[in-house]
């Protein structure tokens, strides 16, 4: 099968997204060369943890560039996961909404493309299956 266009446009902002990720994990890593964690094994943990993540989210944004079902499903997990991330942001203790909103943006934005990307390869199954 053919990727349709909204899934390619949502592997772009899967695919920014996981360079944001990996940014984070640049910072955290600067942060911890300057001394600026409180343990230093919580800190190599959360690196490991967060280029996981990052490696993992490129990954999906690769599977729906190449109209893989895992990658869209991955895909819509990381856009709830990001949204959760983005509710707490807004409304926690150290409630920031506008951290809130911009966390939450892109992830709707893919949430949606990451829809109509299924819908399209749903479609084009059962139009290969019928035919």
């Amino acid at each position: 099968m053919r990727t349709s266009a909204s899934g390619y446009a949502a592997a772009v902002v899967v695919a920014l997204e996981g360079v944001g990720i990996a940014a984070l994990v640049v910072w955290q890593i600067l942060a911890m060369v300057a001394g600026d964690t409180g343990s230093l094994a919580s800190s190599i943990a959360l690196v490991v943890l967060t280029a996981v993540g990052a490696v993992a989210v490129l990954a999906f944004a690769v599977a729906i560039w190449r109209d893989r079902s895992w990658g869209r499903s991955g895909g819509i997990v990381t856009q709830v996961l990001i949204l959760a991330v983005a509710l707490g942001a807004a409304t926690g203790a150290y409630a920031d909404p506008l951290s809130g909103l911009v966390l939450a943006a892109p992830a709707i934005v893919a949430l949606v493309l990451l829809v109509l990307a299924v819908h399209a390869a749903g479609r084009a199954a059962k139009d290969a299956a019928s035919a």
